[in-house]
């Protein structure tokens, strides 16, 4: 049950009881003072009554039984009333031994009694009815503005860090929208930061990397200089890497448009990857319109990722628009996978350091590109074992 409902039908709940409350108190209280009113008219006529019967006169007293509670009540010379099952009202007084009494229904009094409670019984459900409109109109307002803050807070969790209350007020939930707007104020400057720091390192990196690998180059020949050649490339292709993240999280580029076959876009993909015996298998090809340049990107890094984490054989698979990546090697660890499904790849994210299965920078360039082509990624283990990437361009 939401926020709305609930607070509605504690309004609603709220008002009815405090209306039968209230209800019942006056129905109480017209009750006796009516009763006491009734009492004193009929023992003031008891009175008149018993003068004009002892000058003789005709009178409608009564002389014989009387109910047993006002006859217990009764002493020689004094008066006393008494109703009787709520419908006979008696007043009855002792003289020379013997009992005289009046008697009349009570029954006008009930029906105004019962007009009452019916006045107060429409009063009540008018007077919920409207606290329940009330209280929806409320509620509403109330669950809005929260449903409001709650969307800002999951667009923020999901990157958009632009995204802002606005809140207005100086209740409580314009309070924790004003906090959620400064914390992603906060984080947004933060992060900008850091994207600026990386990209200086990077850039600051490419030179003496650059002259590294080219005086690696000129090393003489030997298992030394390999190991050194081979090291200086891992570094420079770190660095480069270092730098597109930094260019994806600041582009506002627009991505080129061409029409390229899937099927070609993964042999040129594989090939540019560098890495050797990837067997590509083309079930149904599609025309898709998006830029080559960066699915080759992601398709690269995606087969790379793969050899590098994985295990051989490293298969391709293009079905119209889906292409599939998978290794055969133990595939993403259980945490891995749940933070890949649910939060996408985390820049230098690993998973088990003992084994040393991190997934580095590859996946999350991937997943940068795709964002910005609006193409999706998605990660699996297969049955047989071995991680499986799926790029859907469509």
């Amino acid at each position: 049950m939401g926020l709305r409902a609930k607070l509605s039908l504690l309004i609603v709940g709220m008002s009815v009881l405090v209306a039968a409350v209230l209800g019942l108190l006056v129905h109480t209280r017209t009750a006796v003072v009516t009763l006491d009113s009734a009492r004193r008219g009929l023992d003031a006529e008891l009175t008149s009554t018993l003068v004009r019967y002892q000058e003789g006169q005709d009178t409608p007293l009564t002389s014989g039984a009387v109910p047993a509670p006002l006859a217990a009540a009764l002493g020689e010379g004094t008066r006393a009333t008494y109703l009787q099952d709520g419908a006979t009202l008696w007043a009855a007084t002792r003289t020379d031994g013997q009992t005289l009494s009046l008697h009349r229904s009570y029954q006008a009094e009930n029906a105004e009694l019962a007009r009452l409670d019916r006045i107060l019984l429409g009063s009540g459900l008018a007077a919920a009815l409207f606290a329940s409109g009330v209280g929806l109109v409320v509620a509403t307002g109330l669950s809005s503005r929260i449903r409001a803050v709650a969307r800002t807070a999951a667009h923020i969790a999901e990157g958009d860090l632009s995204a802002r209350v606005e809140a207005r007020g100086r209740d409580e939930i314009a309070a924790v929208g004003a906090a959620l707007d400064q914390m992603a104020d906060a984080l947004r400057a933060r992060l900008e930061a850091e994207r600026r720091v990386t990209a200086d390192i990077a850039h600051e990196l490419r030179t003496p990397v650059a002259g590294l690998v080219t005086a690696a180059g000129l090393l003489p020949e030997g298992r030394p200089a390999e190991l050194v050649r081979d090291s200086a490339a891992t570094l420079r292709r770190l660095v480069e890497d270092v730098l597109e993240v930094a260019r994806l999280d600041a582009s506002a580029e627009t991505p080129a448009r061409e029409v390229r076959s899937s099927g070609t876009l993964a042999r040129r993909a594989v090939a540019a990857s560098g890495v050797p015996d990837v067997e590509v298998l083309v079930s149904g090809e599609a025309e898709v319109e998006t830029d080559p340049r960066r699915v080759e990107r992601i398709l690269a890094n995606l087969v790379s990722n793969a050899a590098r984490h994985g295990a051989p054989p490293v298969r391709v698979d293009v079905t119209g628009f889906s292409v599939t990546v998978r290794d055969h090697g133990p595939g993403f660890p259980e945490p891995m996978l749940v933070t890949l499904r649910e939060h996408g790849p985390q820049r230098f994210g690993t998973g088990s350091a003992a084994r040393g299965d991190g997934i580095g920078l590859g996946l999350t360039i991937a997943a940068g590109q795709a964002r910005v082509l609006g193409a999706h990624l998605s990660f699996a283990n297969a049955p047989d074992g071995g991680a499986i990437v799926r790029l859907d361009l469509a």
